[in-house]
């Protein structure tokens, strides 16, 4: 869509457009549920394409930290975004890009850009209608791209914030020219307050005329609660909300999110949008939803456990855990447990406490496996130290992500090669074995504090040793993964390393980044690190090489 001389907005071809907006409180399940509708709308023979806008002045979710704001997930041009960025890819099954996700900061950036280069023509920029004009500019982009017939548009927050009202107004905007096109979504939560016992629809009614109030009328209602809506409750949201009675959609709380697509269907919520929307669609249920469904049931039927320790930093949040620190190992996780029949079991584990009580290691020894994922920064590092020795020495299957990678060269050089400093450039400058040293490339931007978005990121080739643990768990020599780092293991210490036993299996295709280090099986029955993240490219009904590997290697020692 672009506009013409007079700002007024032309015409959006057939492509239809649903906003997914929430009600009520936050967390409420709008990136799950607006994932679920992608899901289903894409089993029924619709090319979908989903997009998150975060109200957020960041230009990109980078610089946030990980007890702040959740996992950052990056996409495969390097784009670090929401890790609602990656429930979209893990449900539709589909690659998106930078293109997908926009901040306010990226969108008052790209104005202020264009004002400066005299795009505008010399007109007074404002923030009405110039922003909103931006936010479909953006939204039509990511159409584009991926040649959509449903684009799914979720606004971060709560309606009635000031920081996403230029973002509904864009929404507005679009439903105004073309009414038939663009549908919205309310995620609201219907509280049952345990002194009351009775579900109250009144926060509900509320968030429906603050959405009102910004011109929008919601075309469905998803209601979120502990339990299921009855009947009287979706009577009064009919009433009270201006819709009808059927476009009340009941969304109680679920074991497992992968649930939520078929307890939608189960509400015959794609009937609705289809002939809401005038869309001729496939029938139900396809045979991806199939094997979905056959997937779904698996997180239900798998009884004998499977217990994973993490070894990590970002947990702590005031006192409660913050296991969306790292969310996308969590879905990795259970896919390839899944796939062998067995139900994880994760125990979060801060290696402070290793140091705090370096004998309390010790319990290491009651689990299947452990992971170590990634983090930047030095508090905690020598507790994962202690961790990762115990698990080599005691045959505990390992595997290491980013930081946990580099961090298990460390412990290597450190108590096979006895180079007792050996250390990372990023917490200890002064050593004299930095095992672990900064990307050449990286070096000038960290000097000159160019931060944001400037890591290696993305992703990028690298080649697989045929013989290794890593060629047996891929199949293939050529694989491509995420990557968001700046540290490398050093080059100067991987002969002496490998000499000790350790075999970097995998490398960039220039042959200098070391991308996954292991020890044989014939020394351990899985110690394996990646310096890439293999979690964002795992999905539901494809699981991750590695860390079906890794599961294979827990459930084969707990036999």
């Amino acid at each position: 869509m672009v506009k013409d001389k007079k700002n007024n907005i032309k015409d959006i071809c057939d492509c239809k457009y649903i906003f997914v907006v929430g009600g009520v409180i936050s967390g409420v399940g709008k990136g799950v549920a607006a994932s679920s509708i992608g899901k289903i709308l894409s089993d029924r023979g619709k090319r979908v394409t989903s997009m998150k806008i975060d109200p957020y002045i960041n230009i990109d979710a980078g610089t946030m930290n990980p007890t702040e704001h959740g996992e950052v997930f990056v996409l495969d041009d390097g784009d670090e975004t929401d890790q609602d960025m990656g429930n979209y890819e893990r449900f539709i099954g589909t690659d998106l890009s930078h293109i997908n996700y926009m901040t306010t900061g990226r969108v008052y950036q790209s104005v202020i850009e264009r004002e400066r280069n005299l795009s505008y023509g010399g007109a007074c920029v404002q923030v009405v209608p110039h922003i909103p004009l931006e936010v479909i500019r953006r939204i039509e982009k990511a159409r584009d791209n991926a040649k959509a017939d449903v684009v799914i548009i979720e606004i971060g927050g709560t309606v009635g914030e000031y920081e996403n009202i230029l973002f509904l107004e864009a929404a507005r905007m679009m439903k105004i020219k073309n009414p038939k096109s663009v549908f919205f979504v309310m995620v609201s939560y219907l509280p049952i307050p345990s002194k009351v016992g009775e579900m109250k629809t009144k926060p509900t009614q509320h968030a429906v005329r603050t959405l009102n109030a910004s011109g929008i009328q919601p075309d469905i209602i998803i209601a979120r609660s502990n339990l299921p809506l009855d009947d009287k409750r979706k009577e009064k949201l009919s009433m009270f909300c201006n819709i009808s009675q059927d476009r009340v959609i009941s969304a109680p709380d679920v074991d497992s999110i992968y649930d939520i697509p078929l307890n939608f269907e189960k509400e015959g919520l794609s009937d609705i949008i289809c002939e809401t929307m005038g869309m001729t669609c496939d029938i139900m249920p396809s045979p991806s939803f199939i094997d979905w469904t056959k997937f779904a049931k698996s997180a239900h039927t798998a009884k004998k456990e499977l217990k994973i320790a993490v070894v990590g930093k970002y947990f702590a949040t005031g006192d409660f855990t913050l296991s969306d620190s790292y969310l996308s190992v969590i879905e990795a996780i259970k896919y390839s447990c899944y796939k062998e029949g067995r139900k994880p079991v994760l125990t979060w584990i801060s290696s402070t406490d290793f140091e705090k009580n370096p004998k309390s290691v010790k319990i290491l020894k009651d689990y299947d496996g452990v992971i170590v994922p990634g983090g930047f920064g030095s508090r905690g590092i020598e507790g994962i130290l202690m961790a990762i020795k115990y698990v080599r020495e005691n045959n505990i299957p390992y595997l290491g992500l980013c930081y946990g990678m580099q961090l298990m060269i460390i412990e290597y050089a450190r108590n096979v090669l006895k180079i007792s400093d050996a250390h990372t450039l990023e917490i200890n400058s002064k050593s004299k074995n930095l095992v672990i040293t900064i990307m050449e490339e990286q070096k000038e931007k960290i000097e000159n504090k160019k931060m944001g978005g400037s890591m290696r990121l993305g992703a990028y080739p690298a080649i697989v040793k045929k013989g290794t643990v890593a060629y047996k768990a891929y199949g293939k020599e050529e694989i491509s993964e995420r990557h968001r780092h700046r540290y490398e293991v050093n080059p100067l210490y991987v002969d002496r390393l490998e000499k000790a036993g350790l075999v970097f299996s995998a490398k960039s295709k220039d042959g200098v980044l070391c991308e996954i280090a292991e020890l044989p099986f014939s020394k351990h029955p899985f110690f394996l690190g990646s310096q890439f993240h293999p979690e964002f490219k795992a999905q539901p009904l494809k699981p991750h090489p590695l860390f079906s590997a890794f599961v294979k290697a827990c459930v084969k020692l707990d036999k």
